[in-house]
């Protein structure tokens, strides 16, 4: 007997349903913003996303999820999501990207997912990981992970045709980052401090016309890394990330993962490697996209989805009756 030939990764076909994905974890999680609950807020979201994935038609695994399978109880890395029929893909996701802001309603709390074919995208274990990240337009690699973060400025800055004064960094606001804020503000550069959500922070420096970023840089989670990258895929602009290890169990959990050459830089396209499907659901108001909207009998959000495959992005309003 022949075996039935691999089906497609059909990103046309399936980007609407990812749009749902996203749009369901935001809503589930609405009812909690400004309640002070991180835990409920991302169950909530969690719960949401899960229905609606087991709903697509996909041989779905989750590549980067809410932890390890004795970690998490849904959504872990190596779950199976999906009817079990269509194509074989990696789904990449956070059903809330920054708990804490949407539990003190604060800017920029997301729900987003990324999805491509079966083997695609790297399974980052999860540590830290070096950020670096620029917007689209610039020549290939620019800048590096080897340059100073002054040298990196100065180096835009001259690429973009101005001044060092011109150039905005975002950098996620965290003690281990002092220097480096030192640093890049010794050049005259401007430094926009996020608290929580660096997938946000990085999806930034793609629409400087909307939010004013040129350029990221920091450390945060590895697999948050594998989403900015996903992100960027179909946005457009640079990233690099390399593994940050504090001690052996960290070292263990790469190699858990596949991972032999712990120094290695990762460009954008080694996290990932194929065409993805990536969408993003506002949960509070934000530099991107607007938060959910109550109004009675009503809940209205705006998704961002795109395709690396065409560099379509498109924005979608969803106004949903509320029971």
């Amino acid at each position: 007997m022949t075996k039935n030939p691999p089906v497609d990764f059909n990103d046309r076909m399936l980007s609407l349903g990812l749009a749902r994905v996203s749009e369901a974890a935001a809503m589930a999680s609405a009812k909690l913003i400004g309640h002070g609950d991180e835990k409920a807020a991302d169950q909530a979201a969690v719960d949401a996303m899960r229905r609606r994935l087991n709903e697509l038609d996909i041989k779905g695994v989750v590549v980067i999820g809410e932890g390890e399978r004795d970690e998490a109880p849904m959504l872990f890395i190596g779950e199976e999501v999906g009817t079990g029929e269509g194509p074989a893909v990696d789904i990449a996701l956070d059903p809330l990207e920054g708990t804490t802001l949407t539990a003190k309603d604060m800017p920029n709390a997301l729900a987003v997912i990324a999805m491509g074919p079966r083997g695609t995208m790297l399974h980052a274990p999860d540590v830290y990981m070096e950020k670096l990240a620029i917007g689209p337009g610039y020549p290939t690699d620019l800048v590096t992970l080897d340059m100073s973060p002054s040298e990196r400025v100065k180096v835009l800055a001259k690429a973009k045709g101005g001044r060092t004064e011109d150039i905005t960094v975002c950098i996620l606001e965290r003690p281990r980052h002092e220097d480096l804020i030192a640093e890049v503000r010794s050049t005259g550069a401007a430094i926009r401090l996020i608290t929580d959500g660096d997938v946000a922070g990085i999806m930034h420096c793609a629409d400087r016309g909307r939010t004013g970023i040129d350029m990221y840089m920091g450390s945060g989670g590895a697999p948050e890394g594998v989403l900015a990258a996903a992100a960027l895929k179909c946005m457009g602009g640079q990233m690099w990330g390399k593994l940050l290890f504090r001690n052996d169990d960290e070292r263990g959990r790469a190699a858990k993962a596949g991972i032999s050459d712990l120094d290695r830089i990762y460009a954008r396209d080694d996290l990932v490697q194929a065409d993805v499907i990536f969408a993003a659901t506002g949960v509070t108001d934000g530099s991107l996209l607007p938060g959910i909207k109550r109004e009675v009998g009503y809940l209205t959000s705006e998704t961002l989805l795109m395709r690396s495959k065409t560099g379509s992005v498109r924005r979608m309003f969803y106004r949903n009756p509320t029971k």
